[in-house]
């Protein structure tokens, strides 16, 4: 065999083994979709909008800003890190909430409830280097 018809049969080799079909270790695993509407999600908010927000409490009270969203194996719900205090990011403290305790009305993200001082009382979140 020369050289060139030992590459092509080696390549040939290759794309049959790479197009069949994959099989996987254990038990076969079946996933369940849900419909989604996407004329529903087109009124939503996107997540590099809703980032860096600045949250209000009811009475239009600035008591934080959306630091960044955290989604957890475990977990069905984001989870909204805010920064509270500080001034320019100097002296902050982050704290985490569900997003879902955050309403959006007038195009603001309100945390019915909240001030500054009750915010600041929340254990401080710190992140993982890791992630």
């Amino acid at each position: 065999m020369t050289r060139s018809i030992k590459i092509l049969a080696g390549s040939a080799l290759l794309a049959a083994s790479l197009g069949g079909p994959a099989f996987s270790q254990g038990s076969p695993q079946t996933v369940t979709l849900t419909k989604v509407d996407p004329a529903s999600l087109a009124t939503g908010y996107r997540t590099s909008k809703v980032v860096g927000s600045t949250v209000v409490n009811e009475a239009n009270e600035t008591i934080g800003t959306i630091d960044d969203l955290i989604v957890t194996s475990s977990e069905k719900v984001p989870f909204a890190v805010l920064s509270v205090g500080g001034f320019l990011g100097v002296g902050s403290k982050y704290v985490v909430v569900p997003f879902s305790s955050i309403q959006v009305k007038d195009k603001k993200m309100v945390l019915a409830g909240a001030t500054k001082d009750s915010l600041k009382a929340l254990p401080e979140f710190k992140y993982n280097t890791g992630t």
